[in-house]
């Protein structure tokens, strides 16, 4: 699967009691999906994926893919302390199409996740995933850093595709993507524009495969059914992609793609992705000068709202910007009226 460009990790939204809020998940993902953005994360951190049950997560995961255009790429957070656990909900995902699957390093038993520990875990889940894996390093959360030459390793692994790093640290960017670069290159499926074909696109495609003769006197004698023609095929076109490493920090983003990151999976594009995408767009459009400003605009609100408010600085930030945030669910506290008035503030030039 290819990942490049911006990624949003979404949020989930719950009633006042704390009950999932599927129809704000729905309206969420529509808008998400008219957007520029490359893709979706659904249960990362920003998703509150540790505080929702297994039944929960298997609705919220549900919910999202249908919501969701089947032209952008969605990953599913399904780590979990093992091996097993992981791995249902790995068989889950897949049922729905999903295109790859995020797993954070175990961390319950944190003292005990030896570098063997973890490449056995990576490892195991990977053999037997029916989706590629992206590993997920989040020192923040996970007390366990996964070293760069373990990266390495496992990046030689044909179902490890790929990493989100949410250290911040640019020269760990750096130096992973110069310690990947002789991993196990794939041939990827991607459109005529060489972006991402996701599984649903596919799915989706029309075929013949399932036309049926209709005789005429079928025709002369039954009831006339108007039937939408089908469409064309999509077209697609093969590419080779290494091993993908993407930023999991918004102020970081420029500088992460200059050290060869392929994209960003950042939460500050859960309530402004147009503003997220600019920085990538400009880069990629090989206009530095106008990146670093866009990267620069969003650098105060990213350091305030991610860095210091966290969980509910995102939502609060979501539910200003026209998404539905919400209340995140306990013991997590809301913003105070003092906190949401400096998102505001600090957002009031970056609506989108």
């Amino acid at each position: 699967m290819l990942m490049e460009g911006i990624f949003a990790p979404v949020t989930t939204p719950f009633y006042p009691d704390e009950r999932i809020y599927f129809r704000k998940i729905e309206a969420n993902m529509a808008r998400y999906s008219r957007s520029l953005l490359a893709g979706m994360v659904v249960l990362g951190s920003t998703g509150e994926a540790v505080a929702l049950n297994d039944e929960e997560t298997r609705d919220v995961l549900r919910a999202s893919a249908e919501a969701t255009a089947p032209e952008k790429v969605l990953i599913a957070g399904v780590g979990r302390e093992s091996v097993h656990a992981t791995l249902e909900l790995a068989e889950f995902a897949a049922s729905l199409n999903y295109d790859a699957i995020l797993v954070r390093p175990p961390s319950y038993y944190g003292p005990q996740v030896s570098a063997a520990a973890a490449l056995h875990y990576f490892r195991s889940i990977a053999d037997r995933s029916p989706l590629p894996v992206v590993l997920y390093h989040i020192p923040k959360f996970v007390p366990y850093e996964i070293p760069v030459a373990l990266i390495a390793e496992l990046a030689q692994h044909p179902n490890i595709i790929g990493i989100k790093d949410s250290s911040g640290n640019v020269d760990r960017i750096r130096e992973t993507v110069a310690a990947t670069m002789s991993a196990h290159r794939r041939t990827v499926r991607v459109t005529q524009v060489f972006e991402a074909a996701t599984e649903r696109m596919m799915n989706a495609a029309p075929s013949d495969a399932g036309a049926a003769f209709v005789s005429a006197r079928e025709l002369a004698g039954g009831v006339a059914v108007a039937v939408p023609p089908p469409g064309a095929p999509i077209k697609t076109r093969t590419r080779e992609v290494g091993f993908q490493v993407l930023t999991g920090s918004e102020r970081s983003i420029l500088p992460s793609l200059e050290a060869g990151a392929s994209g960003a999976i950042v939460a500050f594009a859960a309530f402004a992705p147009q503003a997220s995408q600019e920085i990538y767009l400009a880069w990629k459009d090989h206009d530095l000068k106008l990146a670093e400003e866009k990267q620069q605009r969003i650098l105060a609100a990213g350091t305030r709202i991610v860095g210091a408010m966290g969980l509910a600085g995102i939502k609060y930030a979501c539910d200003f910007n026209g998404y539905y945030g919400g209340r995140p669910r306990s013991p997590i506290l809301p913003l105070t009226a003092e906190q949401k008035a400096e998102v505001e503030a600090l957002l009031g030039q970056i609506r989108n």
